[in-house]
């Protein structure tokens, strides 16, 4: 689920966002981040049924095209195209928000992922993910590790310090906020990306950083550092679904 949000740079913050290393607006650089430890396991039950387990979640569905629950509080469905092929639509809150297609290659061993995802300004951007087969078969059941991630449109993450003591955390490509404090507390995220409950919090981490926490109905899902280069033209990111040692590392580039 790993999505963000978008922050307004109102007048109030600029000047105490000039002495906050971290603030300001950030493009992930892909070629220079790692993605590589994470995973996701496909699991065949009984009745034909398929177990999914990412992110230290795991949820259930059947490949009939209609829409399943998952733990992130989107719904995803799934349909078979033929033994290989699967399509997927993803909602939030009933709204299509990505449409995509899984396609195994002919060989078993590997596993792509198409998806044309929506953004907030009408637009779309074209998303790709090609996994590795590490254990299991035939047919999609198994372990995947992730080989190698693309995006058509770069995410941007927009830092706005409000304050002394408050931070909001923003991806541009999603049109959605979270506006936090230092205080320990949890503070709702909003905007179209963020099915009900989700929540971040924020703490600080020495001079050129802080912790960032992702949250859905309470439970920790999410966890990571930033932390500002020394030359403060790049931001790296790192950190892990809560519950698994799979860690990511995204490094943006100063806008």
């Amino acid at each position: 689920m790993r999505k963000a949000i978008l922050a307004c740079f109102c007048a109030c913050a600029l000047g105490t966002a000039a002495e906050v290393p971290y603030a300001g607006a950030w493009k992930i650089n892909y070629a220079k981040s790692n993605f590589g430890d994470t995973t996701v396991t496909y699991e065949q039950l009984a009745g034909g049924a398929m177990k999914a387990t990412m992110d230290g979640q795991s949820y259930t569905f059947q490949t009939d095209g209609k829409d399943t629950m998952t733990p992130w509080g989107m719904t995803v469905a799934w349909k078979a195209v033929d033994a290989r092929t699967w399509q997927t639509t993803e909602k939030v809150k009933g709204q299509v928000t990505a449409t995509g297609t899984l396609k195994l290659s002919a060989d078993g061993q590997q596993l792509s992922f198409e998806a044309t995802r929506r953004k907030t300004d009408g637009g779309s951007s074209q998303e790709s993910v090609t996994y590795q087969r590490v254990s299991g078969g035939p047919g999609l059941a198994g372990l995947w590790k992730t080989k190698n991630l693309k995006s058509s449109s770069q995410e941007m993450l927009l830092l706005t310090p409000k304050g002394a003591d408050g931070l909001t955390v923003g991806f541009g490509n999603a049109g959605a906020a979270c506006d936090a404090r230092f205080d320990g507390k949890d503070y709702p995220a909003t905007g179209d990306i963020f099915p009900a409950g989700w929540t971040c919090q924020v703490a600080r981490q020495g001079e050129r950083g802080f912790g960032l926490t992702w949250k859905k109905d309470g439970k920790a899902m999410y966890q990571s550092t930033m932390q500002v280069s020394a030359d403060g033209k790049a931001l790296t990111e790192t950190g892990s679904a809560v519950g698994v040692s799979e860690k990511v590392v995204a490094v943006y580039d100063r806008q």
